[in-house]
């Protein structure tokens, strides 16, 4: 059995939607800046709250968007329980606990994919793709198609 994630992005960003590039400038929740890692989540649903709360603004809702769906096998995946996690795992901003966390993971390349607990939805999880790993180019990932946010997300 496999493991669909599922990741948004803008449709201009295809090519790079598994590069690891954007993390990898900004840093993120779990790497720092410099490290390159890929953020999908567990469902549709997560995937486009994860894109809203990170949106510098409202208006970059309507902007033209994909959904890419990736499958992995689970002996792929290393797992995080929030039970582990530093008490400022779920931070606003995040924490430089868990920037360390990911990154030292990324680094160990021992394994493809960390699932962590998303802070958005904390009984709901993200997958952590380290582009970096040597089985990273074996990743199946799908046809983009198309994803519209509902203009009634920010009336």
């Amino acid at each position: 059995m496999s493991i669909t994630a599922w990741r948004i992005v803008q449709k201009r960003w295809i090519q790079a939607a598994f590069s690891g590039y954007g993390a990898r400038l900004e840093g993120g929740r779990w790497n720092c800046a410099g490290i390159p890692m890929v953020y999908t989540a567990e469902s549709l649903a997560l995937a486009s709250l994860e894109m809203i709360v990170h949106l510098p603004e409202a208006s970059l809702l309507y902007a033209t968007y994909v959904r890419i769906p990736v499958t992995f096998s689970p002996d792929q995946v290393t797992v995080l329980s929030k039970e582990t996690l530093p008490a400022d795992w779920n931070s606003i901003p995040e924490s430089e606990s868990t920037q360390k966390i990911g990154t030292k993971w990324a680094l160990a390349n021992r394994s493809l994919v960390l699932k962590v607990p998303s802070s958005v939805v904390p009984e709901e999880h993200n997958f952590l793709i380290n582009p970096s790993h040597p089985e990273a180019a074996h990743l199946s990932i799908g046809a983009p198609a198309p994803f519209c946010f509902d203009p009634r997300l920010v009336k």
